[in-house]
């Protein structure tokens, strides 16, 4: 068992412990109330069992937090055994034979399978340069990383692939359930439910961007400009689209243009932003799909963050907490790709699929436009893709906060 792993069962294990620790002060502190409201005095026993469990749970939360930071930690070290996309494009055969650099001209072609990258190296000038013929430099002046938003969308839908240009799918449109009890030589009721055969069309999403000849000679700043532009990039249009594609010209279709509007099976007495969240989720339930996900935007989920109670305690946030956000025992993705206001959940893991045709191209050239004259050459990153929802009843979108 590696040591990546070991530690992400201790935090497994710990934030069991951390739910069950949690119920107990949570009784505790009912049995409490009720005890002080009858007699205005709870025992010296129950009180320390209290204080026990508010101590257990204090602690039970430092761990967890600390057990948190040493894996990002971790993370953002890097694997040795891992290489992002800047690491795939210095190992291209003409680049680690010394045969492409600074002085040569025409064109490197790199195609890397999404799931080989990772982001565990985008740190920008933490790249290794051992392996390659370039010669290892300092970084080139005025090239800074980003900083990268947590683009999240396409992790909780299900993955897939394509060989074609066009993925055509059945999409549930209808369902009405008439199973009945029925009596020995009647006639059995028939549901109704309805299909069609739609397509999705990949789509290619790219973008070029130019960066001088001289940085082929620096590794690690090849590497870091790959990483923290072409990659960035894509990843940065993508969850636009995958959320907010319109679907006409070459956008994608995405969840929310295709998503059900929020319609509450009741309402909820002085209805909040949660209020209605979990309304929604119910809503989805009731299409016949488990909810596994909330995205909402970052400024939306600070005010569900920020809601206290009466006695001015946070009811969702814990500013001294490094859990997971939650909400409803669902992750929620905070990502600025979500309007301000408005919110999507849905069954993103069963309703939901993206089909990869082809995953992320690197181009380097000499040979475009003037760069010759310049001095200068030209990188091209391009990934194409699908999207298929086949059931849009299985996700709702609506106002995080009622009118």
């Amino acid at each position: 068992m590696t040591e990546n792993a070991s530690l992400a069962e201790k935090i497994g294990e710990l934030s069991t412990s951390l739910a069950t620790i949690k119920e107990t002060v949570g009784n505790l502190g009912t049995d409490f109330q009720a005890k002080l409201a009858k007699n205005g005095e709870a025992s010296a026993e129950l009180t320390e069992k209290v204080d026990k469990a508010l101590s257990e749970f204090g602690e039970a939360t430092t761990r967890l937090g600390d057990l948190e930071k040493r894996a990002a930690r971790e993370r953002d070290g890097g694997d040795p055994n891992e290489k992002s996309l800047g690491d795939f494009v210095l190992e291209a055969p003409d680049l680690v034979s010394g045969r492409y650099n600074s002085s040569t001209r025409g064109a490197v072609s790199v195609k890397v399978e999404r799931s080989a990258i990772t982001s565990a190296n985008t740190t920008v000038g933490a790249g290794r340069s051992q392996g390659t013929s370039l010669v290892p430099g300092s970084r080139v002046p005025g090239i800074f990383g980003l900083p990268e938003r947590q683009l999240t969308v396409r992790d909780l839908i299900l993955p897939g692939q394509t060989a074609s240009s066009n993925v055509e799918y059945v999409k549930e449109t209808g369902y009405t359930n008439n199973a009945a009890p029925v009596a020995e030589t009647t006639a059995k009721p028939y549901s109704d439910l309805t299909f069609d055969l739609v397509s999705a069309p990949v789509r290619t999403l790219a973008h070029l961007f130019k960066a001088s000849r001289q940085i082929l000679d620096d590794a690690p700043a090849l590497r870091s400009y790959i990483d923290g532009r072409a990659r960035y990039g894509l990843r940065f249009v993508e969850e636009n689209q995958l959320l907010n594609g319109s679907g006409t010209g070459q956008n994608i279709h995405g969840l929310v243009p295709q998503a059900t509007a929020f319609a509450p099976a009741f309402a909820a007495a002085d209805e909040t932003g949660i209020d209605r969240l979990r309304l929604a989720v119910l809503q989805v339930v009731l299409a016949e799909y488990p909810a596994t996900a909330f995205v909402l935007n970052p400024i939306d989920w600070a005010k569900i963050e920020l809601t206290k109670d009466a006695g001015g305690n946070y009811i969702i946030g814990n500013p001294q907490g490094s859990l997971t956000p939650t909400l409803w025992n669902l992750p929620v993705v905070a990502t600025q790709a979500m309007a301000a206001g408005e919110f999507l959940t849905g069954a993103f893991s069963f309703a939901a699929q993206i089909f990869d045709r082809m995953d992320i191209e690197v181009l380097l050239s000499s040979e475009n436009v003037d760069d010759f004259e310049k001095n200068m050459f030209t990188i091209r990153a391009e990934e194409r893709l699908a999207l298929a929802v086949y059931r849009p009843e299985a996700f709702v979108t609506g106002d995080v906060e009622g009118a």
